[in-house]
């Protein structure tokens, strides 16, 4: 019955979860920001620094963590997340999103849990269509994923 009432409430807060899966601890920790998120504008974060890890992003047990649904505003940190960020050669992106998945435990979720939105990024002349893993619940340093570069 917990369940139930767990999964109607996150249904509820975040749209449509389409999957609920046990992910590792490393997404529950709740804040491990060291920097200041600074924008170009309201819609769009300034990223100064690429990752190194090629699991940043794309693996669901190492999300990009933009933090804001204590805020209501994880959805929108999540879009200016995406705004950011241009092809390998500077080409524009364009972005949907397809679905929730992965349930974790957070301080910061709906009874102490949280589901990533998992994106699907493109551009022009790319050869792939890209899954990008974002939690929108607790906060992190936000760099550029490999394979990516970003607005300057």
């Amino acid at each position: 019955m917990r369940k139930i009432l767990l999964m109607i409430g996150m249904v509820a807060l975040t749209g449509c979860a389409t999957q609920k899966r046990s992910t590792t601890a490393e997404n529950s920790i709740g804040d491990t920001r060291t920097q200041t998120v600074e924008s170009h504008d309201e819609d769009t974060y300034l990223l100064r620094e690429t990752s190194s890890d090629k699991s940043y992003g794309y693996d669901r047990s190492n999300p990009i963590k933009v933090g804001g649904s204590l805020e209501s505003s994880g959805p929108r940190n999540e879009r200016r997340f995406l705004n950011a960020l241009l092809g390998l050669n500077g080409e524009q992106v364009g972005y949907y999103r397809a679905g929730s998945c992965c349930g974790f435990k957070t301080p910061n979720g709906f009874m102490g849990e949280g589901l990533l939105d998992k994106y699907r990024v493109y551009w022009e002349g790319g050869k792939d269509t890209l899954s990008i893993y974002i939690n929108m619940y607790d906060k992190g340093d936000l760099k550029v994923p490999v394979g990516f570069t970003a607005k300057k």
